[in-house]
């Protein structure tokens, strides 16, 4: 297909999604798919949910309508199914809201169909030389891939319009490296990335603060589950570069999610049990406006995705390199704003005690010249 045929159907996407997106607004209120406020939200009257619904209308359309001759039939057909599976798990959770466990169900069943029917997994991995066919272990690790992705999408939706920023982000990233590595017999994947973006672009401005609807977790359960399962694509032959770009592409939510975990675990709660020392929360608590700290995010996301394209252009101890600053940066960033919880700053510790031992040093080497 012609380029140009592409990008009018990534423009008639945005449309269909900008289009359906009031008409979902009036079903939610319908349906009761309303967020009330409450002491963890951040919304100050009831907000239709269930946008995730707009999202997936306008991608669905332009995948079997307008893109279908670039992509395969049976897997265009089994993820189909398992997209269904999502929405349909999100759209109960925004109208009688499910318990984790039932949510984490529905999002098991739809990798299950991933995995099966469409084929979508990692079977091996070859790295510095070592090569290690997973076997068995694919169909676990490629379930907890999915889940894990899905469900820091999930968590980060917390302001409005963040978790689409971010995803859209993510996802041009995505599709920009998918077409400078994938062969042309591939390019359905980052095609059909791009086409998720575009029912995103199309969405956002309803969702953007002041929000007039929210994903709910109709939308970010989809976005999740759909961003997990198109960067699994690139991920059945596992390599460094392979494993680490849609890592570092998918870093904030990733950041957010894992530090949670360490945060919860540490002060001995549950890592079920919802707080407000997210990511967004602790840039709102350093006194950044609502709007302010979404565009901070937005501005952490596109680092994020700038260090992406790095990694195809980089030698393989560049890319170590690279990994290691990554990371060093990171908790860096992390213990400043205090996404740990107070008190836990074992690096920031560590930089001030020597600091504080060089200058001792100075000035004792200061005295010693002076007498």
């Amino acid at each position: 297909m012609p380029l140009f045929k592409i990008a009018v159907s990534l423009f008639v996407t945005m449309f269909i999604s900008a289009f359906i997106t009031p008409f979902v607004r009036r079903l939610a209120f319908v349906l009761g798919a309303v967020d009330k406020p409450n002491a963890r939200r951040v919304n100050k009257k009831p907000m239709p949910t269930m946008g995730g619904l707009a999202i997936f209308l306008g991608f669905t359309f332009s995948t079997f309508v307008m893109l279908r001759p670039q992509f395969d039939t049976h897997m265009l057909f089994s993820l189909f199914g398992a997209e269904a599976i999502v929405i349909i798990t999100g759209m109960i959770d925004d109208i009688k809201e499910l318990s984790p466990k039932q949510k984490m169900f529905g999002l098991f069943i739809a990798s299950l169909v991933v995995y099966f029917l469409a084929g979508v997994r990692m079977t091996n991995i070859n790295i510095g030389g070592w090569h290690w066919e997973l076997g068995w272990l694919s169909l676990p690790i490629t379930i907890i891939w999915i889940l894990g992705i899905t469900n820091a999408v999930n968590l980060i939706d917390g302001l409005d319009g963040l978790a689409t920023g971010v995803s859209i982000i993510a996802l041009v990233t995505m599709g920009i490296i998918g077409f400078f590595f994938l062969s042309v017999a591939q390019v359905g994947t980052p095609i059909m990335i791009f086409t998720l973006a575009a029912a995103l672009v199309g969405f956002l401005p309803h969702n953007f603060h002041p929000a007039k609807i929210f994903l709910g977790d109709t939308g970010s359960l989809f976005i999740g589950f759909m961003l997990s399962v198109l960067s699994l694509q690139g991920l059945k032959n596992v390599t460094f570069i392979t494993l680490i770009i849609p890592v570092i592409v998918m870093g904030v939510p990733i950041t957010d999610t894992f530090f949670a975990i360490v945060r919860r675990r540490l002060a001995h709660v549950p890592i079920s049990q919802a707080d407000k020392h997210h990511l967004h929360h602790r840039l709102m608590q350093m006194g950044l406006s609502h709007r302010q700290t979404v565009l901070v995010i937005y501005g952490i996301a596109l680092i994020f995705s700038m260090i992406a394209l790095l990694y195809p252009l980089s030698s393989t101890w560049g890319n170590i390199m690279l990994t290691i600053g990554v990371l060093f940066a990171l908790e860096l960033f992390v213990e400043l704003i205090g996404l740990l919880g107070p008190n836990r700053t074992p690096m920031l510790f560590a930089i001030r005690k020597l600091v504080n031992m060089m200058s001792r040093s100075d000035n004792d080497h200061f005295k010693q010249n002076t007498k």
